[in-house]
């Protein structure tokens, strides 16, 4: 079995067991995607991600049927479009994508984003159900500070009693260790895995690293996850050895960063545009963001980890972490989406853009998009944008050439 096959297999499964254990009278949980799920796996409560099973609606370009739906019951086009898709499907709960159960309980981390703590808020209140909020602070210094660290640690032992008394079971500090050893492996693999783009030619196209990532959200923490991963690298290990590309039809000309959540409903096009004009996606700043790790037995610092996300940290890291993606992956450019559903991407991403483009003179754009409404998104915008910097990549290159 491929990794690719193996995907897919664990993406049925994962959906299939889940609708299984509703069937059977067992809780689910709905969890943001960067949460201590650890505390979950702990628990064996079955576990479904909102935002991947917007996503996947998004990719089958069946969004907009929810999202107008939430529109209608007086929710405004500005707010995040996964929340849109899920608010719509809590009440329609059918997708001809992907069926997933209702909750019985709401897991929410707000280390994303500041949206998932009203939109899970509301869920929970919706649906009569408990929610499990971890609140977490912006770190507006450059490192996450100590206190930042004991309030989230406090967070995941009051959400250990919490899933307690939710369950009426004691939660196993033994299990809980291995969970925490796997999760770490688990995260190990997929940071190598993705950082074989490293190469020239990348032996990894970046928009496969977007399939990739929905188990990473969801199978951090379990065997199958790790296996996946384990089984990813040494395909891309192999390929890098080979001396083989992202493309069997097509050779790698430039390399890029790619800034911002993919667009689902446009990922065909999008795609397909920077490969026709030689443009491979080689990294972006999700593999760092899903490399959550920390010492076994350490809650101090997996609350740490949990903090340090890239969403969840000022400019002047955001500034650094892309130049160091500019320097490890010998990149020649950057496609920054200004998604008009991640307002806290957006509103500082220009901003990074210039210090970026101040610091490495690498050159980049920006494309109108949105993760899951398809409104949002004008191919013809997107190609000219496209066209502009394959124009910017090839003068530097002759720059280069030449002195």
């Amino acid at each position: 079995m491929t990794s690719k096959e193996m995907l897919n297999h664990l993406v049925a499964k994962h959906y299939e067991g889940a609708l299984q254990a509703k069937k059977e009278g067992r809780p689910v949980v709905w969890a943001t995607s960067i949460c201590p799920q650890e505390l979950l796996e702990t628990m064996d409560l079955t576990t479904v991600y909102p935002e991947n099973h917007a996503a996947a609606i998004g990719a089958r370009k069946e969004a907009l049927p929810f999202i107008e739906h939430s529109e209608a019951e007086g929710y405004s086009a500005d707010i995040c479009s996964y929340a849109r898709v899920n608010m719509g499907y809590a009440d329609i709960q059918h997708a001809e994508a992907q069926d997933i159960p209702l909750p019985d309980l709401i897991f929410c981390c707000s280390n994303i984003c500041n949206t998932v703590i009203k939109w899970y808020e509301n869920l929970a209140k919706k649906l009569n159900i408990p929610l499990i909020m971890f609140d977490m602070p912006f770190n507006h210094t450059y490192e996450v500070p100590e206190h930042s660290v004991k309030y989230m640690r406090g967070q995941i032992e009051h959400a250990i009693k919490q899933l307690e008394d939710f369950t009426k079971k004691k939660f196993d500090y033994d299990k809980f260790g291995q969970v925490m050893e796997l999760s770490n492996a688990t995260c190990e693999w997929w940071k190598k895995a993705t950082d074989w783009a490293k190469v020239k030619p990348s032996p990894l196209n970046g928009f496969d690293m977007f399939n990739y990532m929905a188990m990473i959200v969801c199978m951090r923490g379990n065997e199958d996850g790790h296996k996946l991963f384990k089984l990813w690298h040494d395909e891309m290990e192999a390929k890098a050895k080979a001396g083989k590309g992202p493309w069997n039809s097509a050779e790698e000309v430039y390399r890029v960063i790619w800034d911002g959540i993919a667009c689902w409903p446009h990922l065909a096009v999008t795609f397909k545009t920077l490969k026709k004009y030689g443009i491979n996606m080689v990294t972006s700043t999700y593999p760092e963001s899903w490399n959550v790790r920390y010492e076994t037995n350490d809650l101090s610092g997996m609350a740490k980890a949990y903090a340090s996300n890239y969403a969840n940290r000022n400019l002047d890291y955001d500034t650094n972490n892309m130049k160091t993606l500019v320097e490890d992956f010998s990149v020649d450019g950057i496609v920054y989406h200004s998604n008009r559903s991640c307002k806290l991407m957006d509103f500082r991403q220009y901003e990074v853009q210039r210090r970026v483009a101040e610091a490495t003179g690498v050159p980049s754009v920006v494309f109108d998009g949105d993760q899951t409404d398809p409104r949002n998104f004008s191919e013809a915008q997107y190609e000219t944008r496209i066209q502009a910097l394959v124009e910017m990549m090839e003068k530097n290159k002759e720059a280069k050439r030449r002195g």
